[in-house]
This record gives structure tokens, C-alpha cells and sequence, in this order.
């Protein structure tokens, strides 16, 4: 049987109760949310507003409303950087980001929006006075991610967000690897665009994301369309969350997603959190018994969000994460994990890591067998 340690990527497996409100809603009612008077979309749009319900309760956002579903993190990012940046403003962001932040910000500044980058340090922790100093006047926008996908760093979104908002500056953050395992409260953080994946760790099914706006911003819309409301004028609605989201939704996903959040609840954040870091821990440890092996990042896992970046010298990352797959059945990732100025940052481009992320399904057996695992790789030539 396989280990699975790429739960960066995708959380797998599923809590039972995902599995079965996803399949409970396609034999039961696949009914389309706010398209119609009949009870089976009623059914649908209750259940849609319950999971939007329960998104704005986990993450302390006060209005629903301000909650607009996307089918992942990086169409909520998107949505945000898009529907919000002009030609001529001014947007600060680091070099820890994802290719789902680099690049939209990469079109924007072709387009004449200004993208100014905070570089981290070799542990893919970025300084608080770095980003501020870099705030000068005109900046419109902060946008940078809570956890590196890559080193796991946690980034002090509690210490820049009221800061921004006090110099008038919105805060948007990338919560795609923090959801589900940090508390995140948009309202302590100051937070005004919040987006996250529901197929991480908030353990719900692909196609699923969301992105909050806080109260009063008005954002451009990516996509014009149907709403179900509104439908007798041409224009895209002004009110949220219909202004975003034209086209059917996802309601299978979105009651898995509900079913996830629920689940997580009533375990507890910090049951989930107080795992995975015991899990991270014997990682950390384990590895640095390994003469060959190197980590990359912060170093403890009260550091860490849920990834763990290493390489192993005189070993290929590519070559290690094939044999850990074929020869050990374990599942992780390698190369440059869609954040290339991550790895500038590190010193780890252009070959990139062996990334290890544990969830909260795996257990100290796993850990064992991983570090046995790569033992035997660092023992062998490549």
C-alpha cells in the first residue's frame, strides 16, 4: 500500500463524510442552486448557502455574501489581482509566491501595472520591514502567500495586514497552503482578498476554492453570465457574491466542501495542526541524522506550514522521488513545484527539492518508513 506525502498538492484521503456527501448529491439532487422555483433547486441553493456558511464561520469572515466560489485557489487569485489592478498601480508581492500569483502579476505588469518584489531570506521567510520598506507611497496592493508551497515558511500576514490597512493599502492573501491547517481571521489579519483551495487542507474535493472580498470592494468580474438573480438587466449584478459568479456551480464539490469543513470542525484545527507538526518534527529529525540530506526552510516545524523541502547530495531530486515511488510506494513531489523564485531564494534552482507533506490521515508508521526509505537512497550512488 502506498504512502501518500503529497498533501500540498491534494489532501488524500478524504474523510469518509466528503466521499459520501459527494455521492449523496449526485443520486440525490444535482439540481442547479438559484436557477429555478422547484424544490430540488431550492434543495441545491440551500445547501450552497449552508457551505458558504460554513466558510465564513471558519475563517471569521462576517458576511456570507462576501464569499464567492471558484474552482480552485488559482482562479480565486486571479479573480482578485484581475478584478481589482489597473494599469498604473502599484502592487507589492514576494519572491516566495506560486506561479499562480508570479503569473498573473507577470500579465499585469505587461499591461502597466507596477509589481515590486520583496525577496526572502535562504529560509523562505520574509522580513517584516522588508515588505514595508518596499510599501512606498502609491502602493495600492500587498499580495503574497501565508505558506510557501515550497519550504512550508510561515509568512506574519497577523503583523502586515492591520499595518496595510492602516496606510490605506489592501491586503490580499494567498491562503492555498495555510487553509485548513492555520487559523486564519480575515478580520485580526486585516485581511481584504483571502484565497484558498477546498482540495487541500481543508480536505474537500477537487474543484473547489473560494475568494473572500471584503465588504464595499468592488472587484471586476473575470466572467459575465448568468446569475440565476438579476436576470432581466444586461449588466454584470453589482451585488455579491452573484457579481462573481456567472455559470453553474459546482454543487456536487461544494457539498463535499461543506461535509470538509464540518468534518474539521468538529475534529479540531488544532488536533489537525498538533499532528501534522508531531509528523513534521520526526521528519525534521529524522533527516538531519542523515548526513547527506539538506534541508530547506525554516528549521522546527512550529515553523512549518505542512511541506517539507530537502535534497540529498550527490542524488538528482527527479531520481530520488522515482525510486521513493517504484521501489518504496511513496508518493511525494520533486522539482520546482510551480514556484521557481521560491528556489532562487533558497538556493535550490534550477534542480528544485524532494518535497514531503504529511496530512493528517498519516500516522508515525509512515514517518518511520519514509526516513528508512531515503537512508537506503543516500547509502546508494545515483
Amino acid at each position: 500500500m502506498s504512502i501518500y506525502l503529497d498533501n500540498a498538492a491534494t489532501s488524500f484521503p478524504k474523510p469518509p463524510c466528503v466521499c459520501d456527501a459527494v455521492d449523496g448529491t449526485l443520486r440525490s439532487n444535482t439540481a442547479n442552486p438559484g436557477r429555478g422555483g422547484h424544490s430540488l433547486s431550492l434543495d441545491s441553493g440551500r445547501m450552497v448557502m449552508e457551505c458558504r456558511e460554513a466558510v465564513a464561520r471558519f475563517f471569521s469572515i462576517p458576511d456570507a455574501a462576501c464569499i464567492a466560489f471558484t474552482a480552485n485557489a488559482t482562479e480565486a487569485i486571479n479573480l482578485g489581482l484581475f478584478g481589482l489592478l489597473k494599469p498604473g498601480d502599484r502592487v507589492v508581492t514576494t519572491s516566495m509566491e506560486h506561479n499562480a500569483v508570479v503569473r498573473p502579476l507577470h500579465a499585469l505588469a505587461e499591461a502597466g501595472v507596477e509589481v515590486v518584489k520583496v525577496k526572502a531570506d535562504s529560509r523562505g521567510i520574509v522580513a517584516v520591514d522588508d515588505v514595508k520598506a518596499a510599501c512606498s507611497e502609491g502602493t495600492r496592493l500587498l499580495a503574497m502567500t501565508h505558506c510557501s508551497n515550497v519550504t512550508g515558511s510561515v509568512q506574519p500576514i497577523e503583523q502586515l495586514g492591520p499595518w496595510c490597512r492602516s496606510q490605506g493599502i489592501r491586503f490580499m492573501v494567498d491562503a492555498a497552503q495555510s487553509a485548513g491547517l492555520l487559523s486564519i481571521d480575515v478580520e485580526a489579519a486585516a485581511i481584504d482578498l483571502l484565497a484558498a483551495p477546498g482540495h487541500k487542507s481543508l480536505m474537500g474535493p477537487p474543484g473547489t476554492g473560494f475568494l473572500y472580498v471584503r465588504q464595499g470592494l468592488n472587484l471586476r468580474p473575470l466572467l459575465y453570465g448568468g446569475t440565476g438573480n438579476f436576470s432581466q438587466q444586461p449588466t454584470q449584478p453589482e451585488e455579491m457574491p452573484e457579481r462573481l459568479e456567472s455559470g453553474t456551480l459546482n454543487t456536487v464539490g461544494l457539498a463535499g466542501l461543506k461535509a470538509a469543513i464540518e468534518y474539521l470542525e468538529e475534529v479540531g484545527l488544532e488536533t489537525v495542526r498538533a499532528h501534522e507538526q508531531q509528523l513534521l518534527g520526526s521528519l525534521i529529525t529524522g533527516l538531519d541524522r542523515i548526513g547527506s540530506a539538506k534541508l530547506h526552510g525554516p528549521h522546527g516545524s512550529s515553523h512549518h506550514g505542512g511541506a517539507l523541502s530537502f535534497t540529498l547530495q550527490g542524488h538528482d531530486p527527479s531520481t530520488v522521488g522515482f525510486r521513493l515511488d517504484r521501489e518504496y510506494g511513496i508518493c511525494c513531489r520533486v522539482g520546482l513545484h510551480c514556484a521557481p523564485e521560491a528556489h532562487r531564494s533558497i538556493g535550490t534552482f534550477p534542480e528544485g527539492t524532494i518535497r514531503l507533506s504529511p496530512g493528517y490521515f498519516n500516522t508515525m508508521e509512515d514517518i518511520d518508513r519514509v526516513l528508512e526509505a531515503v537512508r537506503a537512497i543516500a547509502s546508494t550512488q545515483d
